[in-house]
């Protein structure tokens, strides 16, 4: 039985570690634009950029994401808002803020009725982009909250860097232990799948996409196929970033610590309910490859804790190194983050619910024969044939 505990604790501790280290030497190569450096230059020449707010049912956020959009230091840009079939007063809201500045600013879409064969939001980005006059597109989200001087550092970075995707990291706002935990979990996923410091390889396969923050030069978005190639893709904000990598343009992902932040979820639950529609789809909606990958993260995630607590003697170690790799990227996310490094200590709970998400989106997509999301229901079938 103790060789089963060194076997399983090599494989927890090779797998942490090298992610760590990978990290260690990564992380610090990703930009900060917050930094002096990226402050925007007086009488620099400003490239046109548009930025598109899509939006349904965000009566509580929009009106304030869009005063201060208007309110960017940034010489040359537009607003493109969106309101996507809502069933509220988003419509009204985006309206009452138009009332109040230029029509060259900010223009007001209002979409009645969705067309066969899309996806509501990506519908709504693309028709947003066929209004744009920018020689950039910026693509965010209707709950997201801009710093005035976060647009003109971002183009800044992106001209200096000759890049053609930047993705900015955007600040989560939290105001709870629960959502506090399931971000940090999360961010822990997110190190551990997806390396933020490779994007910028293009060798490498990593790609990146925020929905918070997808700034595109309009040339690039226009040579992938725009919109229209992802016009039923669930996880539209990194199938964008994949197809930008794929096609040899140059993507670059930043921090910016509180240059654009959000509110992504309320508590613990909020979470569960909002990574439900996602991560079946991030799984190509197969169940074999979702229990599979429910069973890894159960693995990677509790494993460390379980190993050190069940194993005897020096079997042990591995475990511990794995506990101990787990531990130093959350100190590492909290240099980044506003989380703190102890929620190390909720690993397992929210190790727990994030396995508990995926069986639970895997079940729900299977038993409704599709997914509902912002009000409209998708089939299955139809979902599978429109994923990249």
């Amino acid at each position: 039985m103790t060789y089963l505990y060194w076997i399983a604790g090599s494989i927890l501790a090779l797998a942490w570690f090298s992610r760590l280290l990978d990290a260690a030497i990564g992380m610090p190569r990703v930009a900060d634009i917050s930094r002096p450096e990226w402050a925007p230059k007086p009488n620099a020449s400003s490239p046109r950029v548009s930025i598109i707010v899509p939006a349904r049912n965000e009566e509580e956020h929009i009106g304030e994401s869009l005063e201060r959009l208007l309110r960017l230091n940034y010489a040359n840009y537009e607003v493109i808002a969106i309101n996507d079939r809502s069933t509220d007063r988003t419509g009204e809201a985006m309206e009452r803020v138009a009332a109040t500045t230029s029509p060259n600013h900010l223009k007001i879409i209002h979409v009645d009725e969705l067309r066969a064969g899309w996806l509501g939001k990506v519908h709504a980005m693309w028709t947003g982009a066929n209004e744009a006059t920018g020689e950039w597109l910026l693509f965010t989200d209707a709950d997201v909250l801009f710093r005035p001087d976060s647009l003109a550092r971002a183009v800044n970075y992106a001209e200096a860097e000759r890049a053609d995707h930047v993705v900015l990291f955007p600040l989560m706002i939290m105001h709870s232990a629960g959502e506090t935990m399931m971000i940090a979990f999360f961010q822990s996923l997110f190190v551990f799948g997806h390396r933020p410091w490779k994007v910028a390889d293009p060798k490498s396969k990593d790609h990146m996409g925020v929905g918070a923050f997808n700034l595109v030069r309009r040339s690039v978005y226009e040579a992938i196929g725009t919109y229209k190639a992802l016009q039923f893709e669930v996880l539209d904000d990194m199938k964008l970033g994949k197809l930008i990598k794929e096609a040899g343009f140059a993507q670059r992902n930043v921090f910016g610590h509180d240059l654009i932040s959000l509110r992504w979820v309320k508590g613990a639950a909020g979470m569960v309910q909002n990574l439900t529609k996602n991560f079946f789809a991030i799984m190509s909606f197969q169940w074999p490859r979702a229990l599979a990958s429910a069973f890894l993260l159960a693995f990677l995630n509790l494993g460390p804790f379980l190993g050190v607590w069940m194993a005897h003697g020096w079997a042990r170690l591995p475990y511990a190194i794995a506990l101990a790799s787990v531990f130093g990227i959350y100190v590492g996310m909290s240099w980044k983050s506003d989380v703190p490094f102890y929620y190390f200590l909720l690993h397992p709970i929210s190790s727990a619910l994030f396995v508990y998400i995926m069986l639970r989106s895997m079940l729900l997509t299977l038993g409704r024969g599709g997914v509902v999301w912002r009000g409209t229901f998708y089939p299955l079938e139809e979902l599978r044939r429109g994923m990249v």
